[in-house]
């Protein structure tokens, strides 16, 4: 199903029909502010292996995933005083911080070294979503097996048809990959220049 959803100002009866279906152990496509998303319920581990199968990719590379805000971090990753500071400044925006997960992060989505990927996407659809999903929300690149990138919802949904219960239309977006960066033990690294400025961690 492909669903128009106005950028600026989610329809809240659209964003409680994409809700329940995530709830249902749905898949849905959404943007953000970097490329379309893949998404599903965090805590769904059935329709994660799911995701896993369609992007083809190993499980030792968990996926990151979406918060509504910054409080709701805390609720999933170990945010000290130095980390809260600089998210603070920096998000809703285009990255991808690397914290330690919290007892409320299932396996599937942690790293070995019990890490986790978190965004707070500069996004109105994404973060309704997560918002009333009451559950952080995976967070993968639509892409297919070999990279390709897919900026359009309607490609999207005609390549995906069978294995995405919804395809949000939500407009175009940037096309540009966020900046990953790690704030484990209060050390900033820059694991991956993109689209957010990371001046203040260099």
């Amino acid at each position: 199903m492909l669903l128009k959803i106005n950028s600026q100002n989610p329809q809240e009866r659209q964003v409680s029909r994409v809700v329940e279906i995530i709830k249902q152990g749905g898949i849905i496509a959404y943007p953000t502010d970097t490329f379309y998303g893949i998404g599903c319920d965090i805590m769904n581990k059935k329709t994660i292996e799911k995701i896993y199968l369609l992007k083809q990719r190993q499980k030792t590379k968990p996926f990151s995933f979406i918060c509504p805000d910054l409080k709701n971090i805390s609720k999933y990753a170990k945010v000290s005083n130095f980390a809260y500071r600089n998210m603070k400044r920096l998000l809703p925006g285009p990255y991808t911080f690397v914290l330690s997960g919290s007892k409320m992060v299932p396996k599937i989505m942690l790293t070995k070294r019990k890490t986790a990927g978190i965004r707070v996407p500069d996004n109105n659809i994404a973060l309704a979503i997560a918002s009333k999903l009451d559950h952080p929300m995976i967070s993968t690149s639509a892409t297919d097996p070999h990279g390709t990138i897919f900026e359009n919802p309607s490609l999207l949904h005609d390549y995906f048809m069978k294995n995405i219960d919804v395809v949000i239309d939500g407009g175009p977006v940037p096309g540009s990959p966020s900046s990953v960066v790690s704030l484990i033990d209060d050390i900033p690294q820059i694991i991956r220049y993109g689209a957010g400025d990371v001046e203040i961690f260099e």
